[in-house]
């Protein structure tokens, strides 16, 4: 049961971001930060944490739960440093998602030789 709602959701997020591609004239960076500021918002009013509790990888693999991870680093940092862990909570709690992203996105530039369009 636990893999059928983490499909629905993440499936539903999809299709809302999929909606803005084709209805929208909305470029896909701004889709992409649309998503992420989502998720933050959705995390600062208490909405994403359930759905994430609720969902688990259908709420947090999206770019919206990039965006929640974002602000519950910022939250958690803010606790324990104060206004310093504003600027500072965002990057620990992404560095290593960023990270490995970067990495496997080499790797695979390195595998399959990626080429321009002409």
């Amino acid at each position: 049961m636990e893999y059928i709602k983490a499909f629905v959701v993440g499936g539903i997020i999809c299709v809302l971001a999929q909606i803005l591609m084709e209805k929208t004239k909305m470029m896909p960076g701004r889709i992409m930060v649309t998503l992420v500021v989502t998720g933050v918002v959705l995390g600062f009013l208490g909405i994403y944490e359930p759905l994430v509790d609720w969902a688990g990888c259908g709420a947090t693999v999206p770019l919206t739960g990039f965006g929640y991870n974002l602000f519950e680093g910022m939250k958690n940092s803010i606790a324990r440093m104060g206004f310093v862990g504003l600027f500072k909570g965002g990057f620990e709690s992404a560095a290593v998602g960023c990270c490995a992203a970067l990495i496997f996105a080499y790797i695979a530039s390195l595998i399959f030789q990626p080429k321009m369009k002409k």
